[in-house]
């Protein structure tokens, strides 16, 4: 009797091979600017003292951001949906070099919240929504693992860009930091949507062997809000970035309140992102043998369990579990989200179903800046944190009611 033959690599693979891959590959590249912010949190011990902005005026530089970026994203899903990703990207990529070179040469707290207002644009064109509609355009087989892929590319620029350009700043200067990171944009994201990114129905006008994105069951935006799946999961979107902003804008600040050297929490800081790296392609790779809403309960677990540890830092036994624990919790939302949205309402309105879910962004600022009102009045972050703990607890009861919508 002949042995079953054993399952080559190529196989597993699927349909995350050839175009297919070259356009996660650039996807990737293009996710590198969502790991651009991390970088400020890592110089805040450097760029306010020589400013004498307090943690506040710093801090709430999100909120316009975040709001920009919030209210950009419907209408980016709706374009990306009618006129493809790539165009976008394109000028995503331009619009966050231009950005950067211009950040190096701040002098007044206005100018740094002008430039990233612009900037925001930029983050939400290269951001989950453009490329998330492309993965799920090109990859089914193995989707899970492909977004994995390409949404580690944050978490990649965090671990470890973001070391060597908090590096570049120690030795020269943060303004030459924000030089090399605008030129990065124009070297390496600008020449991988060139050279990488296709639409998926421009593929198939050319070469004839795409399947069709979606079916005549899968749900609209106004269909969409009119369920319960959607709130909830606006709702628990709405609590993540609440408690991530509001953490990784100040874990280098809160670290260093501790005693503990400027270098080191920026090894922790890079180290919690780091685990978002391992996170993505791990996740990623389960996603596509468990059920979506398994996942993104699991996530948000984590998530309630390290917002629970984040209570007792700055304990040392209990710092690395918290690194562990956020850092991959984080990370593996940017896979959950897209997956249980393609689950509960179909792939293809997924664009325009995850701009409107991210309205939900401007939470974030809401986050980092009760964090940083809590501390300047009361010189610590105790109380901030206890809001984290119990708003995640809230959102991971939420989900379990989440379901398939189409039915």
């Amino acid at each position: 009797m002949t042995p079953p033959a054993q399952p080559s690599l190529s196989s597993w693979l699927g349909d995350l091979r050839g175009r297919g891959a070259l356009v996660v590959l650039g996807c990737l590249l293009c996710q590198l600017a969502l790991g651009y912010g991390y970088v400020f949190p890592a110089l805040a011990p450097l760029i306010l003292p020589e400013f004498g902005w307090t943690r506040t005026e710093y801090t709430a530089v999100r909120v316009p951001q975040l709001l920009i970026m919030a209210a950009a994203s419907p209408l980016l899903g709706m374009l990306v949906v009618r006129h493809g990703s790539r165009r976008i990207l394109l000028g995503a990529a331009v619009l966050i070099g231009c950005t950067f070179l211009l950040l190096s040469q701040i002098q007044h707290i206005w100018h740094l919240y002008a430039l990233l207002m612009v900037g925001a644009l930029g983050l939400v064109g290269l951001g989950d929504i453009t490329v998330g509609q492309l993965v799920s355009h090109w990859i089914h087989e193995r989707r899970g693992f492909a977004m994995g892929l390409v949404y580690a590319g944050s978490n990649l620029a965090g671990a470890v860009l973001v070391p060597i350009w908090v590096g570049i700043a120690r030795a020269d200067h943060w303004r030459t930091t924000f030089v090399v990171m605008g030129a990065g944009a124009f070297l390496v994201m600008l020449p991988a949507v060139v050279l990488l990114i296709r639409d998926r129905t421009l593929a198939a006008a050319t070469e004839g062997n795409a399947p069709s994105v979606g079916s005549e069951m899968d749900l609209g935006l106004r269909q969409a809000l009119k369920t319960r799946t959607f709130w909830i999961l606006a709702v628990s979107l709405f609590v993540f970035f609440f408690y991530f902003v509001g953490v990784l804008d100040h874990l280098v600040l809160f670290l260093t309140d501790s005693g503990m050297t400027g270098e080191r929490a920026v090894y922790f800081f890079s180290t919690a992102l780091a685990m978002g790296l391992a996170s993505k392609i791990i996740l990623g790779i389960i996603a596509d043998y468990i059920p979506e809403k398994t996942s993104i309960l699991a996530d948000h677990s984590l998530l309630a369990i390290s917002s629970l540890l984040l209570l007792a830092l700055p304990n040392d036994f209990l710092l690395w579990p918290f690194v562990i624990f956020f850092g991959f919790a984080t990370a593996a939302r940017d896979i959950v989200y897209p997956l249980i949205i393609n689950r509960c309402f179909g792939e293809r309105f997924m664009a325009e179903i995850y701009g409107a879910l991210m309205l939900a962004l401007p939470s974030g600022a809401l986050g980092a800046l009760i964090a940083a009102q809590v501390y300047d009045r009361m010189g610590s972050y105790d109380l901030a944190f206890t809001g984290f703990a119990v708003a995640n607890v809230v959102a991971v009861t939420g989900l379990l009611f989440v379901r398939d919508e189409r039915r």
